[in-house]
């Protein structure tokens, strides 16, 4: 009976699966509730006030009212056509996991998450950019803040972020899913469903603690949970192994496993959010990351 349950589970989560709403549903909202809650009430009330200007962005379909709707706004534009289709590369930038860190490799030209997330805070922090531009600033930061910390927009082995791995979910199987596609959405809901609630005040020490690095400090812990947690459970322990040719399968001990990492990376995600929002809001502070090699 409980497997049953489980399986009917699985099939309701999967039938409301979309690219623009599993992850963002799970993940992206939580992130934007984390980041404003450990945000100063100043960047909140600057947020709230830019996020009432969405109009500016004539994108009825997509709305970016409220901080989740933001969360996933950037998702939703993708669906617009060539208004929005460059700025599909900006998403995530897959690095091989079997080689040695090189985030240059991935970043050509800025279309990369990491070095998107670096551009929106200075498009905030400018005066002379128009306020459509800052509105939309507002949304892409949020999103790709995001999008940096879910480990297969970060790292993969030449398979799309894990989207032509094809997989299954504990006990349930679909054709419709891949390893992306489990840690956007089933694994997802799963690490934030795990009490306790991520979505608190931190201490001052644990947003010091957490929130620390630069972007590509982020992106090389990204990477190192897509070899150590995202690929690694999928393939039997060994992540750098032969490629599977057929269905991986993320057994029930190994989603359990992966749901810390999860929460983890949901948690850096939120608190180094909520200090970007801060320095890109307020002129006293200055965001300046490392030169890129």
């Amino acid at each position: 009976m409980l497997r049953t349950l489980a399986l009917l589970a699985a099939l309701f989560a999967l039938a409301f699966h979309t690219p623009a709403q599993a992850y963002g549903r799970y993940a992206h909202g939580a992130v934007a509730r984390i980041a404003l809650a450990n945000a100063s009430p100043a960047t909140r009330a600057k947020v709230a006030a830019m996020l009432r200007q969405t109009a500016l962005l004539q994108t009825p379909s997509c709305r970016a009212a409220s901080p989740e709707d933001a969360s996933v706004w950037p998702d939703c534009i993708r669906a617009m056509g060539e208004r929005f289709s460059y700025t599909s590369p900006w998403h995530y930038q897959n690095i091989d996991i079997c080689k040695p860190f090189d985030p240059a490799s991935a970043c050509k030209d800025g279309n990369c998450v990491s070095a998107q997330i670096d551009r929106q805070v200075k498009i905030l922090q400018n005066s002379t950019i128009p306020q459509s531009e800052k509105v939309a600033a507002l949304a892409f930061l949020i999103h790709f803040v995001g999008d940096l910390h879910m480990p297969l927009h970060a790292g993969d082995r030449g398979d799309r972020g894990g989207n032509d791995v094809k997989s299954s979910y504990g006990d349930y199987v679909s054709e419709r899913l891949n390893l992306h596609s489990v840690w956007d959405g089933q694994l997802a809901e799963r690490a934030l469903t795990t009490p306790p609630s991520l979505e608190r005040v931190y201490s001052a020490e644990e947003r010091a603690e957490l929130a620390a690095g630069t972007t590509e400090d982020w992106s090389r812990e990204a990477w190192g949970a897509s070899h150590d947690v995202a690929y690694a459970l999928a393939l039997g322990g060994d992540p750098c192994g032969p490629k599977p040719e057929g269905r991986v399968t993320l057994t029930n001990a190994a989603i359990e496993q992966a749901i810390a990492p999860a929460r983890l990376q949901v948690e850096r995600a939120g608190l180094r959010l909520a200090r970007l929002l801060d320095e890109a809001l307020d002129p006293t502070k200055a965001f300046t990351p490392e030169r890129r090699r």
